[in-house]
């Protein structure tokens, strides 16, 4: 009986290490390390030109961000990118989909995670004249859009968000409620 009580104290305690401890600025830290994870990196680049893969190269054809955030005319986000990403009988490199479209922040909200130091990130996130006008709730709700949903699910041949999704929400949640901390 008492193995077992202690058996489980140790299982409680290694689960709830992977969660936000409540400490906002560890839960910023959480945050960071996703924005600034491929997936969210390759649509949020410092300049116009989106990147690709895990590595973070320049993508191919040489596409650029565009006036809305969709490409540039006759070479708009969506003439590769489906509504879906393809089967995995394709093949890995294969254009991903999302059912929103295919799309980067506009010119005028870029949103840069590549190259940003934590508190630089932190103060550009928070700011609705770099963010698209959205305060912290709406910067949560914007974390329900299928596109970036889709850092979790990227794929074949694409290195998924390694933090659960489940941690990221708790972890974006903790440092909101305390008015967005940075670092």
């Amino acid at each position: 009986m008492r193995w077992s009580l202690l058996l489980l104290l140790v299982a409680c305690a290694s689960s709830s290490s992977s969660a936000p401890s409540g400490d906002p600025l560890a839960a910023f830290e959480t945050v960071r390390s996703v924005l600034q994870h491929p997936r969210c990196q390759n649509c949020h680049p410092a300049d116009d030109t989106p990147l690709q893969g895990d590595a973070g190269t320049p993508h191919n054809q040489n596409i650029q961000r565009g006036p809305a955030g969709t490409g540039m005319v006759g070479a708009e986000c969506t003439t590769c990118h489906g509504a879906a990403n393809p089967p995995a009988s394709y093949g890995a490199h294969m254009p991903p989909g999302t059912p929103v479209g295919w799309r980067m922040p506009p010119p005028a909200t870029k949103m840069t995670f590549v190259g940003l130091a934590p508190k630089a990130l932190c103060e550009q996130l928070k700011n609705p004249a770099h963010n698209g006008g959205r305060d912290l709730a709406k910067l949560r709700t914007h974390l329900d859009d299928p596109l970036v949903q889709w850092g979790w699910e990227p794929g074949a041949g694409r290195t998924p968000v390694p933090t659960p999704r489940a941690t990221f929400l708790a972890a974006f949640e903790t440092w909101a409620a305390a008015g967005g901390p940075c670092p």
